[in-house]
């Protein structure tokens, strides 16, 4: 099946005119995540449901779902390179016992800046994957969310539109630092990443590493690696993962070039896609419709030419070196076991590194388990944010269920 799919991909790459628009279908998919096992399921359901029925499910589930509404106050940071990159803050409800209306005056010594919690997602996500978390700390701590550059409401990259240069994990820690400076120019922080945005805070502490020393209070990495991507079998036989990676590089190329037409090709075969983005995304038979529908619109919202940008900067990933920068800090490194994109493995050999952490591994979990286990995700923060005084303790309750996370 893989090795199928795979050689349907590399055709693709040369075809033209009708070949093309067949081909783009199945190659968007396959490109678009990295694996095709989820098509047997697919094809069961379809003998199953009615086309019409999925396309009206879908519909029901995008006007209904909560997830991804709440917003905050915006902001735009600006990289070295020109991107403007999308940030929102949510801060601290103000004290209920103050009394309204009076201003306050300190005298002499300032007080201090509050401890701010910045959130970077993963590739083909947006700020809105942490929409869990952030329901459960809302008025709690200062947090920033922020867009990755070519993600979300960011800008699509300057140097890779104007000058056709690669994304590289380097840059995203040079954005992070654009995103801090902007949105939390003071204070002492606490750095969470997942997948991508994991690599983005270790990139962060290899470059600046005197920002991690004088500023940097708490780490959680949730999902992520750093480095040896390119071992990743994504769950697939040896025979089907090698099939992949032989045509992957040529295939995206020639994709980014056709991107209309990529994007077509992903509409039209959106079945097959949703289950494919199921299979990479969760672990468990029980999630909920609606926040698997929200996550495959996110990356449903991720562009073929996005997609191609940034697969090549994981292959070269390797900030293992920088994690020293995080020793003596508390630390949370936590990970679905059934994660398929960034192994639980990864996530133990992390935690390998930095004794002093919390390593959790979260049974029946995939990648998205910020999202599939909430609950786990919330709590383990919740603790470490205790731990280096950023909240007091038992004022994180609820983990963001629907029924709490109204737009903000």
């Amino acid at each position: 099946m893989s090795e199928g799919i795979a050689e349907a991909a590399a055709s693709a790459a040369g075809a033209s005119g009708g070949g093309w628009r067949r081909a783009t279908g199945v190659a968007g998919v396959a490109i678009g995540v990295l694996a095709t096992g989820a098509a047997a399921g697919v094809a069961i359901e379809r003998m199953t449901v009615g086309r019409g029925m999925r396309q009206r499910a879908r519909l029901a589930l995008d006007s209904a779902g909560p997830y991804g509404t709440l917003r905050g106050t915006p902001g735009k940071a600006y990289a070295d390179d020109g991107t403007g990159l999308y940030y929102e803050v949510d801060d601290v409800d103000p004290d209920p016992a103050a009394t309204p209306g009076r201003r306050r005056r300190l005298f002499g010594r300032k007080a201090p800046a509050p401890v701010t919690v910045v959130f970077s997602h993963g590739y083909c996500l947006s700020q809105d994957s942490w929409h869990f978390q952030r329901a459960a700390l809302r008025g709690v701590v200062r947090t920033v969310h922020w867009d990755q550059r070519s993600h979300g409401r960011s800008e699509r990259g300057a140097a890779q539109v104007e000058r056709g240069e690669p994304v590289t994990i380097e840059q995203l820690g040079r954005d992070l630092k654009a995103v801090i400076d902007a949105a939390a120019p003071e204070g002492p922080l606490v750095l969470v990443g997942h997948s991508m945005g994991g690599m983005t805070v270790m990139a962060l502490a290899d470059q600046y590493p005197e920002l991690i020393r004088e500023r940097v209070v708490g780490v959680a990495l949730v999902g992520t690696s750093s480095g040896r991507l390119g071992e990743v079998n994504f769950g697939l036989p040896v025979a089907g993962v090698n099939a992949v990676r032989r045509v992957l590089p040529g295939v995206l190329k020639a994709l980014g070039q056709r991107a209309e037409l990529v994007e077509r090709g992903r509409r039209a075969t959106a079945d097959l896609f949703a289950g494919v983005i199921k299979r990479y995304s969760f672990a468990s038979r029980d999630v909920d419709p609606a926040v698997a529908r929200f996550a495959e619109r996110m990356i449903e919202g991720t562009p073929i030419d996005v997609v191609a940008e940034y697969y090549p900067a994981f292959s070269d990933h390797d900030k293992t070196e920088a994690l020293a920068h995080f020793a003596g800090l508390p630390v949370l490194v936590l990970a679905g076991v059934r994660d398929l994109v960034t192994p639980s493995e990864h996530s133990e050999a992390i935690a390998d590194l930095l004794p002093g952490a919390e390593s959790v591994l979260v049974p029946d979990a995939g990648h998205l388990v910020m999202l599939e286990h909430p609950e786990v995700v919330t709590d383990r923060l919740a603790d470490l944010l205790t731990r280096v005084g950023a909240v007091p303790a038992g004022t994180v309750d609820g983990y963001g269920s629907s029924s709490t996370a109204q737009p903000g």
